[in-house]
């Protein structure tokens, strides 16, 4: 036997007892009403012996309906299991839309911040050139307020990501607290949120530059 199988044999030991779900119950037919006369002597005998075959009878249909009443025990609990999977996974989902949500503002500020500072680069070299009639801080003026919009609305994209994960974070800890999760699954630290965090650094640096009419690179 080998490794595997042994701590496939140790797992099986550990998991819980599944119950088997009860025979299907076929109820016997009730026995016919003794058909004898009551002034015979034997009369209360035979009565009372059909009226234990009755009780038995409706013994052996409670034993059944109590058993079906524990495999349903363990169904509900088997649910209850599920739904706290399903809610913790839920959790997650909605984590990652969340980061998916930050990762379009991203994509945004993005675009708004290199398409201003590349029309700020073009367009200030532009104007050395002859024959081109440009007031001489229209390029400043214009790519700085699209690297201001694209900053801004980083900005709001971060505070409100910071501000509902911090929300669901508390929620999923007090269901945790409370026994309606596990709590198993890890609940790492956003890298869309770190990603979100260094292009707003690289925006300020962008803004700075280009209000001080200087490259990047010197």
């Amino acid at each position: 036997m080998n490794t595997r199988t042994l701590h496939d044999a140790d797992a099986d030991a550990d998991a819980p007892q599944r119950r088997e779900r009860p025979l299907r119950h076929l109820p016997e037919p009730v026995p016919p009403v003794p058909e004898i006369d009551v002034a015979d002597p034997r009369a209360s005998t035979e009565y009372s012996a059909y009226r234990t075959g009755l009780s038995n009878l409706r013994t052996g249909l409670s034993e059944h309906r109590t058993d079906l009443s524990e495999f349903r025990t363990d169904l509900s609990g088997n649910r209850t299991e599920m739904s706290m999977r399903r809610t913790g996974m839920s959790f997650q989902r909605t984590r990652m839309s969340a980061d998916r949500t930050l990762m379009s503002i991203v994509r945004t500020s993005l675009s708004l911040i290199s398409f201003g500072f590349t029309i700020f680069q073009v367009f200030s070299k532009a104007l050395g050139l002859p024959n081109v009639a440009l007031a001489s801080d229209a390029p400043r003026t214009f790519g700085l307020a699209l690297v201001a919009l694209g900053i801004v609305l980083l900005t709001l994209g971060i505070a409100y990501h910071v501000k509902f994960m911090r929300s669901l974070r508390s929620e999923r800890s007090k269901m945790v607290r409370d026994g309606l999760l596990h709590g198993d699954s890890p609940y790492p630290v956003s890298l869309t949120l770190i990603t979100a965090s260094l292009l707003w650094l690289v925006g300020l640096f962008a803004i700075a530059s280009m209000a001080l009419d200087a490259a990047p690179a010197g």
